[in-house]
């Protein structure tokens, strides 16, 4: 049976409080890595582990360019850096900005789909504008799930919804509460 056990997490705006939720209903003895990136300015320092360090039972640290991928830990992108996905290991880099971000969502997800196929499941929560629809699209090609945020339940239901309009195709337009 496949496995999977790598989760990548895209969120922007009202995305502290959903990822909160996300990891405060994680069990402690996850058997997957969850690596997120979280839309902030480059200038911004990134209090986000300690956030999610208090609200769940997981480690939770920023990614560091090189380290290794461990399951039940939470790798979270610094700022000003995309986060991307390497066979065994986290890979940090200055690229361009996509979608005005840097971090971008796209990047994680793309760079999952290509290295961990259908072990990779993406989730994309609140936020503005389309940044993890080009990403899910991958993951979703390489056989991996793609769960979308409910865009009534997000904050800003614009990545959301342009995600399931845009990613999804027509039969599997569905949306999961994060409430639910």
């Amino acid at each position: 049976m496949l496995e999977h056990n790598i989760i990548v997490v895209g969120t922007s705006a009202g995305g502290v409080e959903a990822l909160t939720y996300l990891v405060k209903n994680l069990p402690a003895d996850l058997n997957a890595a969850v690596i997120i990136v979280l839309h902030v300015s480059s200038h911004s320092t990134s209090v986000l582990p300690k956030i999610l360090s208090r609200a769940g039972n997981l480690p939770v640290s920023h990614a560091q360019d090189g380290e290794a991928i461990v399951h039940g830990w939470i790798y979270v992108a610094l700022p000003d850096y995309h986060l991307l996905v390497e066979e065994g290991y986290l890979r940090l880099t200055r690229g361009a900005k996509e979608n005005r971000s840097r971090p971008a969502i796209d990047p994680l997800f793309r760079s999952a789909a290509r290295t961990y196929g259908q072990r990779v499941i993406a989730v994309l929560l609140t936020g503005m504008l389309d940044d993890g629809t080009a990403g899910l699209m991958a993951v979703k090609m390489r056989g991996g799930v793609a769960i979308v945020q409910n865009p009534d339940d997000a904050l800003f239901p614009d990545m959301p919804r342009n995600a399931i309009n845009t990613a999804l195709p027509p039969a599997m337009r569905y949306a999961h509460s994060l409430k639910s």
